[in-house]
């Protein structure tokens, strides 16, 4: 009952509305007519739409493209950026590669160069002692020839001895006639020509005279057969019976004599150091054997006697 109460008071209450309407139609009409040809001419037209939509589409799509190129761009880029890292990654890790082949290149090196300094002094160290081994071998060979000359000595000196054993004391050397003492053993210690002259003279002698070619000869041979080679050639003289005190460079014997054949060394006598006495010395020509000395100089000396009566 109350729903048709209400559904008969709308229709009614319509219905008036409607009624309504029409009484104002007329009065309206200019306003509506004059409304509408306004609403009319402020909507645009289809076709303007259309061109706006199709210039923004357009747009869009244009910016869609941009959009993609910059992010194609930026993907490109990323990975540019990602495959330049690596490339550094590698790069970094070959380097580090190079740097511990060298590290260990230098540590060859320098293990290289220690076993070539040592290997260089083990040779440096034969080296010298081949030197040492040359030396000792040309002393050897020094000693062998000296020796040799000394055997040969020796040998020559037997005739001599055997002679002297029945012209001359023991010890002393028969010669050209003569009994000669040269004080070749080291236990005669080397001694002023005055001092030698006296030992002599104990003897019964005197310092030799070597006044002829053939003394000269055979004394300086045999001294020469005993002459160490080591030995300074200033300490390898004998004293002579030669001197010139009285009056200088006028050379005599000990009995009074003057010097008729004489056997100076060249550029002998010179007198440098007041040297007033001669002696012989071992060289390989006997013609130039003798030297002016010191008489105060220690040298060896030559003593010379008679030979004994013999029956």
């Amino acid at each position: 009952m109350a729903d048709k109460e209400n559904s008969s008071s709308f229709v009614a209450t319509f219905d008036k509305l409607i009624s309504d309407d029409d009484s104002g139609t007329e009065e309206n009409t200019f306003y509506s007519s004059q409304e509408k040809q306004q609403v009319s001419m402020s909507m645009p037209r289809p076709e303007s739409i259309w061109n706006h939509y199709r210039l923004l589409t357009v747009i869009l799509a244009v910016l869609a493209v941009i959009l993609l190129a910059i992010d194609i761009g930026l993907g490109v880029y990323y990975n540019q950026l990602t495959g330049g890292q690596q490339t550094i990654t590698d790069i970094n890790r070959e380097v580090a590669k190079l740097q511990a082949s060298y590290n260990a290149a230098i540590q060859s090196r320098m293990e290289v160069k220690k076993q070539l300094d040592r290997e260089l002094s083990e040779r440096q160290q034969i080296k010298w002692e081949l030197e040492h081994q040359s030396r000792r071998s040309k002393d050897y060979e020094k000693q062998i020839v000296r020796i040799q000359d000394e055997i040969s000595g020796l040998k020559s000196h037997i005739p001599l001895l055997n002679k002297g054993c029945r012209h001359c004391i023991p010890g002393w050397t028969f010669m050209n006639h003569k009994c000669y003492y040269i004080a070749f053993s080291e236990t005669h210690k080397r001694r002023s020509w005055n001092d030698a002259r006296q030992f002599c003279k104990k003897w019964g002698s005197d310092l030799a005279v070597i006044d002829t070619v053939e003394k000269t000869v055979s004394i300086t041979n045999l001294v020469n057969s005993y002459h160490d080679p080591s030995r300074s050639i200033a300490m390898s003289g004998f004293w002579i019976g030669l001197r010139d005190v009285e009056e200088e460079n006028t050379w005599k014997w000990l009995d009074g004599r003057g010097i008729l054949e004489s056997y100076w060394n060249d550029g002998e006598p010179n007198n440098v150091n007041n040297e007033d006495c001669a002696a012989t010395y071992p060289r390989e020509n006997p013609f130039k054997a003798w030297n002016d000395a010191p008489c105060s100089y220690n040298l060896k000396w030559i003593c010379e006697m008679e030979p004994l009566a013999t029956s």
